[in-house]
């Protein structure tokens, strides 16, 4: 990783001695390195940035010396913007940043743009405004990929307050402030900008508004999580916790986000959320379906890394130690409504609700996909929508005890109602020109028929008693 400022351009030795400790390939450490330190030499860390020796010592859920950090010279904030093939968009970003954060933000900063593997000249443009720019510095990395480039960045940077903004700057600046804040008072660890709260103002069209929603709705009932805006490209972390947590993050592109948050979660850590004002930029190649798809992806693999114990919670928990866990996190608890009337009112209920839900979600999807995808996506957040309300409403299951097993059966489960509903979808293909409302109708009779074999199954094996 080399690093470009007003000084000039130089491998970056934070990153490169960091590399060279760990003797082993690691996440962090992952990738092509541009330079790396020639152990032989006298270069050292502290030759080249003399204020590192100097830097005051800061620990989680205290306030953070500001005086300290800017008597030895270090920004309390740095703003990476990663980027890839950003040539157009990268100087009028950088501008209107650099710019803001001069005049409104009340702290010493730094923005470094961190150029992930482009192909055009975004390069040439970012080491140009490194060189002009007093607080600009330009990385560049040989690996492309938005999370790689963040845990690189941020595992080298010096500053105690790390965040990152994508390039559009479609989030309001004025949320910046407010985003850093909690984590310079040590009330927070960690910092997000939710566009999904009801204070948030947001333009974007209806297909990012579905997949956002819908993938955070997975999040919540598939992982237990409590934060609502996984995505939302403007978050914080102080970094005596981004120290603590990165090595064990693994995802180097987009799921990066989710990762880190599921595992600050997981550790007990606090994140504070800041509503946000967001506008869509129409140009952006993002590809929400492939990288829905990655996350999918993304949240299996963090989930079997969970239960094989690849990651450290409890340790992290202990060094991190910001006092006891949520009361969600207990046991799951014994007692359960066991009335089979009762029981069967509150899946008629819930059915009912789903079943509405499914019609909504369907008619939604028809705008942009063809009718087998719209069939199964809605399908799939209705089921799962449906397994977390059964499991605490219909048979009393609280906490998160086997909360991912019950969700992969309950999955099974949808896999009966939608082969059921598929098959139905065939038979009508059968049927000239049948109109969109033949296909509800009979996608929703397809859909109560399996109602009574669901029950059955949530009752006698999903949520059964267990010794």
């Amino acid at each position: 990783m080399t690093l470009t400022d007003r000084t000039g351009s130089y491998p970056d030795p934070a990153f490169e001695a960091e590399a060279l400790e760990t003797g082993e390939p690691s996440a962090q450490a992952g990738g092509a390195v541009v330079l790396s330190l020639d152990p032989t030499t006298s270069t050292s860390l502290e030759a080249t940035h003399p204020t590192l020796t100097d830097t005051p010592t800061h620990r989680p859920g205290t306030a953070l010396d500001l005086a300290a950090f800017r008597r030895a010279g270090i920004p309390v904030l740095d703003v990476t913007i990663p980027v890839y093939n950003e040539e157009k968009d990268l100087e009028p970003c950088v501008r209107r940043l650099d710019a803001y954060l001069e005049t409104q933000f009340p702290h010493t900063f730094r923005i470094t743009i961190a150029d992930n593997a482009s192909t055009d000249s975004t390069l040439r443009v970012a080491e140009r405004l490194a060189r002009e720019l007093e607080s600009v510095r330009a990385v560049h990395l040989e690996e492309k990929g938005r999370g790689n480039a963040l845990r690189r960045v941020w595992l080298a940077s010096d500053s105690p307050v790390l965040a990152y903004m994508d390039v559009d700057l479609s989030t309001d600046l004025n949320a910046l402030a407010p985003l850093v804040a909690p984590l310079l008072s040590g009330h927070s660890d960690l910092a997000i900008g939710t566009r999904l709260s009801r204070s948030s103002r947001v333009v974007r069209g209806p297909k990012r508004e579905f997949v956002s929603r819908s993938y955070n709705f997975l999040l919540q009932s598939l992982m237990g999580a409590r934060f609502s805006d996984a995505q939302c490209g403007f978050k914080a972390i102080r970094s005596d916790v981004a120290q603590q947590l990165l090595p064990h993050t693994l995802d180097k592109a987009w799921f990066f986000d989710t990762e880190l948050l599921v595992l600050a979660e997981r550790c007990g850590l606090r994140c504070a959320e800041v509503p946000v004002d967001w506008t869509d930029d129409p140009n952006s190649k993002v590809d929400i379906m492939r990288t829905a798809l990655e996350d999918l992806r993304g949240m299996y693999r963090l989930t079997t890394d969970t239960a094989r114990g690849r990651i450290p919670v409890a340790q992290l928990q202990a060094a991190l130690a910001r006092g006891p866990l949520p009361a969600g996190l207990r046991p799951e608890e014994a007692g359960r409504k066991g009335s089979l009337f009762g029981q069967l009112v509150r899946f008629g209920a819930i059915g009912v609700a789903s079943t509405l839900a499914y019609a909504a979600l369907f008619i939604l999807g028809r705008t942009f996909m063809d009718a087998q995808t719209a069939n199964f996506v809605a399908l799939l957040i209705t089921a799962i929508a449906n397994t977390a309300a059964n499991r605490r409403f219909t048979f009393g299951v609280l906490g998160r005890e086997r909360l991912t097993q019950h969700h992969l059966e309950g999955l099974i489960v949808f896999g009966i109602g939608w082969a059921l509903t598929a098959g139905a979808l065939l038979w009508m293909n059968s049927i000239p020109n049948p109109g969109q409302w033949i296909e509800l109708t009979v996608l929703t009779i397809a859909n109560l028929a399996a109602t009574a074999v669901k029950f059955l199954l949530f009752r006698l094996w999903v949520f059964r008693r267990r010794a």
